[in-house]
């Protein structure tokens, strides 16, 4: 396959699954299997490029932090997010100081999928319930609380340690649980990882510089700005239709993808198909 294709392919799937709930570093590693692996640097341009993509589609809330500062919901929305960022960014400096490294086999990646599907279909089907309940149902929060914020934070660092978890599918499915509602469950996931990945990937990037500046000069720049855009204009594409469709529609869908990839993987990793 040309290489072209292959990374036109990568920065596709990278694209659809940043901030789709369905992990985009599991997806990558399922797809690294199949098609021949890219440096380690040009999947973190990529994603970065994929995150950058999307800033526009929040311009209402950036627009808000610059000038409604004096309003105190906003200044207290926009410490929410810097709270919820320090507690996924220190524990995941501390992760990446020990050196740790994701696990590349495809059975963890199965089972973490396959886990996060199957809440996502339990806690949908709570919540349809307790709609339909004979009691008057509470209803969903609008805005987002402290005991949320943790959350979030926390599901940030376990989504950075097991791949296939998601970043965005970890969160948004803790809010939920907590009671937000789908549309700023899925905002307030999507505005904590923007700086969170921004941050994750600048480092990385300084990184490969600073300590590998010989194999980032001599990197396909050509390869990497073609999957870069490709995975830009399809993050742009697929955040704008998610943030659209939660307005109307629940999470169940991602939920059953996800157990019937995980659940196909797992059957592959253990040699059954």
């Amino acid at each position: 396959m040309p290489v072209i294709l292959v990374v036109v392919l990568l920065g596709i799937i990278e694209g659809i699954t940043e901030f789709l709930p369905v992990s985009s570093t599991g997806h990558l590693l399922i797809a690294e299997h199949w098609l021949p692996r890219q440096t380690d640097l040009f999947n973190i341009v990529m994603q970065t490029g994929a995150v950058l993509a999307v800033i526009p589609l929040f311009h209402r809330r950036f627009h808000q932090f610059i000038y409604n500062w004096s309003d105190p919901a906003v200044r207290g929305y926009f410490f929410k997010i810097v709270i919820a960022f320090v507690i996924t960014g220190v524990p995941g400096y501390l992760l990446d100081k020990s050196g740790f490294k994701l696990p590349e086999e495809l059975a963890p990646v199965a089972i973490a999928l396959l886990l996060g599907g199957v809440l996502f279909v339990v806690v949908e089907m709570l919540l349809a319930r307790r709609r339909v309940g004979t009691q008057a149902p509470p209803a969903d929060l609008r805005q987002v609380t402290w005991p949320i914020v943790i959350a979030v934070g926390i599901g940030q660092v376990i989504a950075a340690a097991f791949p296939g978890a998601s970043r965005s599918g970890t969160t948004i499915l803790l809010s939920l649980i907590l009671g937000l509602s789908r549309p700023l469950a899925t905002e307030f996931s999507f505005l904590v990882s923007i700086p969170t990945m921004l941050a994750a990937g600048g480092l990385k990037i300084f990184q490969a510089f600073h300590h590998h500046a010989a194999a980032a000069v001599h990197e396909d720049w050509t390869l990497v700005i073609v999957g870069t855009l490709v995975a830009a204009v399809v993050s742009f594409v697929a955040v704008r239709w998610l943030l659209r469709y939660v307005q109307t529609h629940t999470f169940i869908g991602f939920g059953w993808y996800r157990i019937a990839v995980g659940a196909a993987l797992l059957c592959l990793a253990r040699g059954l198909i």
